[in-house]
């Protein structure tokens, strides 16, 4: 009986280099893993595997040595888990994210909130070539998202509140991109300069700022073969329904345009750096 290794691939079982092997990619969210899993993945790992377990640079937890007769097996054992197949080839992989404001003191949004809803919406999609989403919460930039199709960055809008502010100098001394300073007892602030990190009001002991998070999108990274850094083309994003008309948007343009085989990057240099960043302003004004 003919192997379908297409089909096998889709479903997140990859050929060794062993015959009648594959190593198995699991779907991670955000680079998110419970207990639970955990202990299923390494019970299988042992019981079906080779005792350990692949941990990829995209967060993914990958079981290798997989055999071809034990692959139903495999699937319905880790389903006790919670656990299931990822995916390979032409479609919308794994989202990554670091762990955000629920954990890091740094965090401007909740990354594995919004990695969920990413995931809900595109993983697995079928699409001319692989895709990815990246989600990191702040400036520092732990996940790189300028490395992935679709980056997005937390950031957060401040507002000068000087009936709070003591005058203490703390958000001139802490801003690393020197858009604030101090002139005549008021608290200027470049928004220009300004780059949404959020360590001024993070380090405020009077919480003289208003906050705003919000949500910085890059499009078109690529470090593979070849490296090109994302770019971001609208203002930062407020609000989740702007956020995704534009995701939308760019996912549609790749699907509509792309060549079977090429990258998002390459689509748009080949369709029109004009005609891409007309399709994300419209999508970003509605």
């Amino acid at each position: 009986m003919a192997v379908d290794y297409g089909t096998l691939k889709k479903g997140g079982f990859m050929r060794q280099k062993q015959k009648n092997r594959f190593s198995l990619r699991l779907k991670v969210v955000g680079g998110h893993v419970s207990a639970k899993q955990l202990a299923k993945i390494a019970e299988v790992a042992e019981k079906y595997g080779e005792g350990y377990v692949h941990l990829t640079s995209r967060q993914g937890v990958e079981i290798p040595f997989i055999k071809l007769e034990e692959i139903d097996e495999v699937k319905a054992a880790l389903a006790e888990g919670d656990c299931e197949p990822g995916v390979c080839g032409p479609r919308v992989r794994t989202v990554t994210s670091c762990q955000g404001k629920a954990v890091c003191p740094s965090g401007c949004i909740d990354t594995y909130a919004l990695a969920e809803e990413l995931s809900e919406r595109f993983f697995a999609m079928d699409l001319p070539h692989k895709f990815k989403f990246g989600v990191t919460g702040c400036q520092n930039n732990c996940l790189k998202a300028e490395e992935n199709d679709v980056g997005i960055k937390g950031g957060i809008r401040v507002k000068w509140r000087k009936d709070a502010c003591i005058h203490c100098g703390v958000c001139e001394q802490i801003c690393r991109s020197k858009a604030i300073s101090i002139e005549d007892g008021e608290i200027r602030l470049n928004e220009e300069l300004c780059n949404y990190c959020g360590r001024c009001t993070k380090a405020c002991p009077v919480d003289a700022w208003e906050n705003q998070e919000g949500f910085l999108v890059s499009f078109g990274g690529l470090f593979g073969n070849r490296i090109h850094k994302g770019e971001e083309i609208v203002p930062i994003i407020h609000d989740k329904e702007t956020l995704f008309r534009v995701i939308d948007a760019a996912v549609g343009f790749f699907k509509d345009n792309a060549r079977q085989g090429e990258r998002f990057r390459l689509t748009i240099e080949r369709v029109g750096e004009e005609n891409f960043r007309k399709t994300i302003e419209e999508a970003y004004h509605g």
